[in-house]
């Protein structure tokens, strides 16, 4: 599979994934990994909405989007991941997923975390994930569209004061 994007993004698909991102890297399809997202039907459905016609969106748990990208029958799909937290990511690279960048675009604000950025709040889990991911030798960065400036995840975490 050509990834064409590896993205953190706690709505999964929206008008910014779907049209922004989608249209500028020539993404062919969008899957939305997320285990409780796979297994509501109404919010699956929904989600499959939001391709627009234009890209392909597929719904996934984790491992069966582990199990997706491993398959040469999708060696040629352009695709999209995107997935609610940065401990997907770390599932996905248990299960076999090679990265070499993650986009953190949106994390949306819940009891418990800190922000990070306008459009990132992290948890101490979430902060946690983004060590591991870290660790791994993968950048990180925050970007919310295609047409704004990258910041670099991990020295904006340690200014926060949460690594």
């Amino acid at each position: 599979m050509d990834i064409k994007l590896l993205r953190i993004d706690s709505r999964l698909v929206h008008g910014q994934v779907a049209n922004n991102w989608a249209g500028s890297l020539g993404a062919e399809a969008i899957l939305a990994v997320s285990d409780s997202a796979a297994n509501d039907e109404l919010r699956k459905s929904l989600l499959l909405q939001t391709g627009g016609g234009k890209v392909k969106v597929h719904v996934l748990g984790v491992e069966k989007a582990a199990r997706v990208y491993k398959n040469p029958k999708y060696a040629a799909l352009k695709a999209i991941i995107v997935v609610e937290t940065p401990g997907d990511i770390v599932r996905l690279l248990d299960l076999g997923l090679e990265a070499g960048e993650v986009n953190v675009g949106g994390m949306t604000f819940k009891q418990g975390t800190s922000q990070v950025s306008q459009a990132v709040y992290a948890s101490p889990e979430d902060v946690a994930a983004f060590a591991e991911i870290d660790s791994r030798g993968i950048l990180q960065y925050i970007q919310q569209v295609p047409s704004t400036g990258r910041s670099d995840l991990m020295p904006t975490l340690k200014s926060k004061g949460l690594l």
